[in-house]
């Protein structure tokens, strides 16, 4: 097994990092260039928009696909092809002058950008020991982060000078380095056990994880937050698009930078799991959320972004102990039950604006915290209890 800081480890982390950076670029970098795409393809808002959330949902989907082919058939080469694969699509991106094309290229490429993430933490389960996969479950999800700011970061700034089919070039090549870099670095699976590739065995696995309360605890935990927490950044931008702020569109996409507070709350997770159990690393990460939450009140905008620093620090925090968790207490089909907690992840984001919006309508921005503190209170307590079970298991492994 992989041990903390050895070469090996080093190695493997830093792939998987960089392949984490490369996916989560390619999902978001159509965001800030919606407005470019609307008028290029002559399209609704609206309809710009599915250039993004088709990419998700699809991917979320493929998640429960990725997960267990990966259980019976091997990592590594799943996460090279698939990369791969995404890869291309993102060339041909470049190239298409239909909407519908488009829709249909980001809908194939959200399949292929799933097989890393559905992957990757079960690959580190099976090669890891313990502490080691702490830390590195905890710098993945910091690729995860820093790959989401680049990809809006590239899409916003490459699109407004040179257009949005170059930003999709310069995408390809970013693509193209990560996959030659991961190629290289991560190393071949040793511990690595096939199951034989039975679609019943695999709904069953899927069954048996959801019936686990310590999985299913996890997966609420992470799903629930991501749900509050991605869609408060949606909600934000017209409260900060208005006066007295009145900030133009390209100074509200760099409002994700604030993701950089959660790069570093997911790094330091590891570590702080190794002191504290890993159900108070999520309540205390879901408590820091709630606080930033309430530091947005305020009128000043360097609150309101200090706000979104914390949020965002305590979001990842969270989010890293809960993806480790899952990892750690799927004692089979590692990668069915990452894939799981993916889907309930991704599922979250997909629905969260739905149950924010009528508090919007109600009192606005104060109205959006109103609806995210009584969900995040949900998810303190489910992560209450899951520490609650874990010390009856300890105390029953130890009579």
């Amino acid at each position: 097994m992989i041990s903390a800081g050895s070469t090996a480890f080093w190695r493997a982390t830093l792939a998987l990092c960089l392949g984490s950076f490369m996916i989560f670029a390619n999902v978001y970098v159509t965001q800030p260039l919606l407005p470019m795409l609307a008028q290029a393809f002559e399209v609704s808002a609206l309809q710009a928009g599915w250039t993004f959330t088709v990419t998700t949902l699809t991917l979320g989907l493929s998640l429960l696909i990725w997960g267990p082919l990966s259980d019976a058939m091997g990592r590594r080469w799943i996460m090279l092809l698939t990369m791969a694969g995404a890869t291309l699509v993102t060339l041909l991106l470049s190239f298409i002058e239909h909407y519908h094309a488009m829709l249909v290229l980001r809908a194939v490429q959200g399949v292929l950008l799933a097989g890393l993430p559905a992957i990757a933490i079960a690959w580190m389960g099976d090669e890891f020991e313990r502490e080691a996969m702490l830390l590195a479950v905890g710098l993945y999800i910091g690729g995860n982060s820093l790959g989401g700011i680049s990809g809006r970061l590239i899409g916003g700034f490459v699109g407004d000078w040179l257009g949005w089919s170059n930003a999709f070039l310069v995408m390809t090549l970013l693509s193209l380095f990560c996959l030659v870099v991961f190629a290289l670095l991560l190393p071949e699976s040793r511990h690595f056990r096939p199951q034989p590739l039975k679609p019943r065995r695999m709904l069953s696995d899927l069954v048996g994880h959801l019936r686990n309360p310590v999985l299913l605890l996890a997966y609420l935990i992470g799903g629930f937050n991501f749900f509050i927490f991605i869609n408060q950044y949606s909600y934000i931008t017209f409260v900060l698009s208005e006066a007295p702020y009145s900030l133009p569109a390209s100074v509200l996409g760099m409002l994700f930078l604030t993701y950089l507070a959660g790069t570093f709350g997911s790094a330091i997770s590891g570590k702080a799991g190794q002191h504290l159990a890993q159900p108070l690393c999520m309540a205390l990460g879901i408590l820091i959320l709630m606080s930033g939450s309430l530091l947005t009140l305020s009128d000043q905008l360097w609150m309101i972004v200090l706000g979104f620093c914390v949020n965002s620090f305590g979001f990842f925090f969270a989010h890293s102990s809960a993806s480790s968790w899952v990892s750690q207490n799927a004692h089979q089909a590692r990668a069915s039950a990452s894939s799981l907690y993916l889907l309930f992840y991704y599922t979250g984001a997909s629905t969260g604006g739905f149950y924010l919006h009528p508090f919007w309508e109600w009192l606005h921005w104060p109205g959006v915290i109103v609806g995210s503190l009584l969900i995040l209170a949900l998810t303190l307590g489910l992560s209450l209890l899951l520490y609650r079970l874990q010390q009856v298991r300890t105390d029953a492994v130890a009579a």
